[in-house]
Order: C-alpha cells, then sequence, then structure tokens
C-alpha cells in the first residue's frame, strides 16, 4: 500500500491539507498527518481559518523511509514554520535526496524552495514566485509535475493536486475511480 505523510504546521491552508488527505485515502494511500515538535503540546494543529485538526503523530516519530511521498498544504503560515522548522526541512531534503516523491501547494513550494528541493518548473499561488523563482512559475497549469515534485496552485486546485499524488503513487485505475466517485471533472 502507498504511504504519504502530510506536515501539518500552524497556519495551514485547511481546504488544501483536509482535501489532500481525503483523495489520498479514497485513493488507497495510507495517510499520516504529522505535526511540527517545539509548536504544540499536543496534536492539535489550527489552520489559517481557526479550523483545528488533529494531527495522527508528532514529526519526530515520522521516519521518512515508512513513506513514499511527503506533501505540504499550503497557507503562509504554516509554510513559513515548515520552511523555519530544522527537523520538517530534514525530512523534505531526505525524501528528495531518497527520489521520493515530494509535493507542495498554495505558498508550500516556498519551503521547499528553501530545503533546496523545488523543480525548475512549478506552480503556486500568484505572488508566491516572487519569493522563489518568477521566471520558472508554470500560471497556466493547475497541476505541475517535474521529476519527482508535483507542485499546485492553491485551494481551489487541491482535488486536482491530491488525485495527481494518487495517479502517481497509486496508479490510473485508482486514479480514474476517485476521479470518477467524486465528480472531479474539472481536473
Amino acid at each position: 500500500m502507498a504511504t504519504a505523510l502530510v506536515l501539518l504546521a500552524e497556519g495551514f491552508e485547511e481546504i488544501e491539507a483536509v482535501s489532500i488527505i481525503d483523495i489520498l485515502r479514497r485513493g488507497g494511500v495510507e495517510v499520516h498527518s504529522a505535526y511540527l515538535d517545539g509548536e504544540l503540546s499536543s496534536e492539535l494543529v489550527t489552520g489559517a481559518n481557526g479550523i483545528t485538526i488533529k494531527a495522527d503523530i508528532s514529526l519526530k516519530v515520522a521516519l521518512a523511509d515508512d513513506y513514499d511521498i511527503v506533501v505540504l498544504p499550503g497557507g503562509w503560515d504554516g509554510t513559513n514554520r515548515i520552511a523555519e522548522n530544522p527537523l520538517a526541512q530534514t525530512v523534505i531534503k531526505r525524501f528528495a535526496s531518497d527520489g521520493k516523491w515530494v509535493a507542495a501547494m498554495c505558498a508550500a513550494p516556498y519551503a521547499l524552495h528553501v530545503a533546496g528541493v523545488l523543480s525548475k518548473r512549478y506552480t503556486c499561488y500568484p505572488s508566491v514566485e516572487e519569493q522563489i523563482r518568477p521566471e520558472d512559475r508554470v500560471a497556466d497549469e493547475k497541476v505541475v509535475i517535474d521529476g519527482k515534485v508535483i507542485t499546485s496552485q492553491g485551494p481551489g486546485t487541491a482535488i486536482c493536486f491530491g488525485l495527481e499524488i494518487v495517479r502517481q503513487i497509486v496508479g490510473v485505475e485508482s486514479y480514474s475511480a476517485v476521479k470518477e466517485g467524486t465528480l472531479s471533472t474539472f481536473c
């Protein structure tokens, strides 16, 4: 079974996190959400719009070897926390150096950029590219895959992003079933 680690930091974008986790689980992916250590006294993480989610595990107990992909939902505050958190940065770099999938959407490609693992071609929320490499942003695609890096634009593209992750780590059959079952004809 394919496995995914979704990083949740205070200020994450709730639509993105919940959509990603839901679509991946529908696609047959075992998903663990992880909270950043040192920020919280518990696994409760509050998003950008005040919605609190209970994370499955602490990032300090998550082993990169146990997962096929690390996924970062956006939200500026959450993204900045991931970009500034040494353990989160180490985890992201480890996935990339091990040749595993790395995925980020909305503002979160910035955290990949800080880690030095963002691919040449990427997309993100409009204006975030100014903090990265404006000349390399692909503005007209909802989801961009370049090597083992998957990026997407923002809350409205979260289902498409999740579906593309399913396609890459589980396969086209599961992708098609989830796409049809969720009526995601816009992806």
